[in-house]
């Protein structure tokens, strides 16, 4: 059992940046792949980024591609989101998820775990 807590959310102007964290409760970094969705209210949750294992290879949404930056330290169980340029589009709860496994894959039902989430909310 993994347990994850994101940390970071807040308000931000359009244009601005923002750093998400996301804390394991385990080791993760031996093979779990990880990854930030965002679900807007009314809307399902999409996938954001995700990155494997190693942190060797990473994969992004379109929508946040060139902007937002996955990461990850598995010395200490954690994974970050940077996001830069951020517009009001972005304004969503932001959820760290993780999976068993050397895949990397960017749907919802792939990931196990899941944190409660973290708000962030983009002001225009």
């Amino acid at each position: 059992q993994v347990q994850l807590v994101e940390s970071g959310g807040g308000l931000v102007q359009a244009g601005g940046s923002r750093t998400l964290s996301c804390a394991a409760s385990r080791r993760t970094g031996s093979s779990y792949a990880m990854a930030w969705f965002r679900q807007a209210p009314g809307k399902e949750r999409d996938f954001v980024a995700a990155i494997n294992w190693s942190g060797g290879r990473t994969a992004y949404a379109d929508s946040v591609k060139g902007r937002f930056t996955i990461s990850r330290d598995n010395a200490k169980n954690t994974m970050s989101l940077q996001m830069n340029s951020l517009k009001p589009d972005d304004t969503a709860v932001y959820y760290c998820a993780a999976s068993p496994g050397f895949r990397m894959e960017t749907t919802t039902g792939f990931y196990n775990y899941w944190g409660q989430g973290t708000q962030v909310t983009v002001s225009s």
